[in-house]
């Protein structure tokens, strides 16, 4: 259950949050801050948009994805809300919350909180429940592996993956599940790393006859790319 803190974040924000402000006169939507008391506190952003939500995605490394709401608000994209869950500051302990294959009991806390607690909360709270198919779980670098992990441990939730250069940490599974979601990765030219392992997933989630899309751009890791290609993800999942 959350705490009793509530922090609405006001709606004008600066380039250099990540997000282009809205146009004078047009309504933009709004962010909505909630502490949760799961482990000691931990925060999450709603990206509310301004028009009843045709879509929900879930995301990893909220503080910052959950501001991409905005570059949704001009993208001809269907009203879209973000719901997205803060990371550790702790590099390490946020690799173990967003992989399984480390600390199999703190990734199992923080699935819970993330895929149940948080999923009704969010229906509770603003009155959002949207079947598989208008739901996606989003993340970048290793919150790609938690987006990877969630999508294919609950496809029956998340019907659609959206993964930015993922880690290594995750593994493919030696049987992939059925059914698999969609899915739609991306990765830098300039993180070879990263790169190589988005396409080794793209290859493998093909092979399972799953829906794919793997897209390279320019950049290294954490560029511009990843926001920019956000409103692409929803317009492919959402937008038919």
């Amino acid at each position: 259950m959350e705490k009793q803190q509530r922090n609405h974040v006001k709606p004008e924000q600066s380039e250099s949050d990540g997000a282009p402000v809205k146009p004078t006169g047009a309504v933009p939507g709004e962010f909505v801050t909630e502490v949760f008391e799961y482990d000691g506190g931990r925060q999450v952003t709603v990206y509310v948009p301004p028009d009843p939500p045709e879509a929900i995605v879930f995301a990893g490394d909220g503080q910052g994805i959950s501001k991409w709401g905005r570059l949704l608000e001009n993208a001809g994209v269907p009203s879209t809300m973000i719901v997205g869950v803060h990371r550790l500051t702790d590099e390490t302990l946020r690799l173990h919350e967003y992989s399984p294959g480390f600390e199999p009991e703190r990734f199992a806390a923080h699935e819970k909180f993330f895929v149940e607690d948080v999923r009704h909360w969010t229906k509770s709270r603003f009155g959002v429940t949207l079947p598989a198919e208008r739901t996606a779980v989003s993340g970048v670098s290793a919150g790609g592996e938690l987006a990877l992990a969630l999508g294919l441990r609950h496809p029956h939730i998340y019907g659609a993956v959206f993964c930015a250069s993922p880690g290594g940490g995750y593994k493919l599974p030696d049987v992939m599940p059925s059914p698999l979601p969609r899915t739609y990765l991306v990765a830098g030219t300039q993180e070879p790393f990263f790169l190589e392992n988005a396409k080794r997933w793209a290859d493998a989630l093909r092979d399972a006859s799953a829906d794919v899309v793997m897209k390279e751009r320019a950049g290294s890791h954490g560029g511009a790319f990843w926001r920019e290609e956000f409103p692409l993800m929803v317009a492919w999942a959402f937008g038919r």
